[in-house]
């Protein structure tokens, strides 16, 4: 298991941060007890070992002045995961004296040790307090002039594997049957009804989009390889885009009548299209195994 412990001053992005390592598949738990992260870690290496996992083997930590007892327990805890042959780092979050008074005015919250003391004394002293924790650090960040999509990028670079340490952003390509309702969530809806239904055809009514007649059949119309180049191009241009604006996961769906035959068959053509060194990709294929008997026929189109 790979655990990170994000923490630092107070203001300077912790929240943002652990946002964004949920975006690169960590499991994130905020404001933990440290005396409590080595029971944390028995209990979901436990689970990970079961049908029960967490899903992932990443976790990040969020510790900081919350607790009281942070500079007291922090170290011991640190020390214990060592011995217990765990990859641990620890992301360390600072920021100018000038950006914290700014960030804290504009949110109107008060600073956890602000209690009987003004923001710049209640700053200083957790600056103060927070130097043995800072020393432990394995990387820091000043995110004095970061913006979030920089503060992003900075993670990325860092604690992305190396496999995938350009992907970007994930790609979610679900096919769906339009007579079952556009999946909510979408970000881009793709309707790819104009093709023949391979429904209509006897032997193929059965089958699905992930068996070779069906897909023989689609791949035998020139509208398909057409479809497939305007995809390309559409998204050859967008996704660096979408990347740009800081967006980590896009949900596209792509529709026929039933989800069955056409969306499916699509959906894993268009896998291929998204660059491997900017994307992953996850496909699911929501209404492949409704019960034909069950719902009908499917419309004309």
């Amino acid at each position: 298991m790979e655990i990170v412990i994000i923490t630092g001053l107070s203001g300077s992005g912790k929240t943002s941060a652990a946002n964004y390592f949920e975006d690169m598949g960590y499991f994130v738990i905020d404001n933990l007890p440290p005396q409590l992260s080595t029971e944390i870690l028995d209990v979901l290496a436990d689970r990970d070992n079961t049908d029960e996992g967490v899903g992932s083997s990443r976790l990040a930590l969020v510790m900081d002045m919350r607790n009281p007892y942070l500079i007291e327990k922090l170290v011991p805890a640190l020390e214990d995961m060592k011995q217990k042959d765990i990859d641990v780092s620890v992301l360390f979050l600072e920021s100018s004296e000038k950006s914290l008074i700014s960030r804290y005015k504009q949110s109107r919250r008060d600073h956890p040790l602000s209690a009987g003391r003004s923001l710049i004394e209640a700053i200083r002293l957790e600056r103060e307090l927070m130097l043995p924790v800072r020393g432990m650090a394995t990387e820091i960040i000043d995110t004095s002039s970061l913006s979030l999509s920089e503060l992003r990028d900075a993670l990325f670079r860092i604690f992305m594997d190396k496999k995938d340490a350009s992907v970007r952003i994930t790609i979610f390509l679900q096919s769906f049957g339009f007579k079952y309702g556009i999946p909510v969530d979408c970000d881009n809806v793709v309707d790819v009804r104009f093709l023949p239904n391979p429904y209509y055809v006897d032997d193929l009514r059965d089958l699905c989009g992930l068996d070779q007649p069906v897909k023989d059949y689609i791949d035998q119309m020139c509208e398909t390889d057409e479809f497939l180049r305007l995809q390309k191009n559409f998204y050859d241009f967008t996704l660096p885009l979408y990347i740009r604006e800081g967006k980590a996961r896009l949900h596209i769906g792509v529709g026929c009548t039933g989800g069955r035959h056409r969306s499916v068959h699509l959906v894993e053509r268009m896998a291929s299209l998204f660059p491997a060194t900017l994307s992953r990709v996850v496909i699911d294929h929501r209404d492949i195994e409704r019960d034909l008997k069950e719902y009908g026929p499917p419309a004309m189109l």
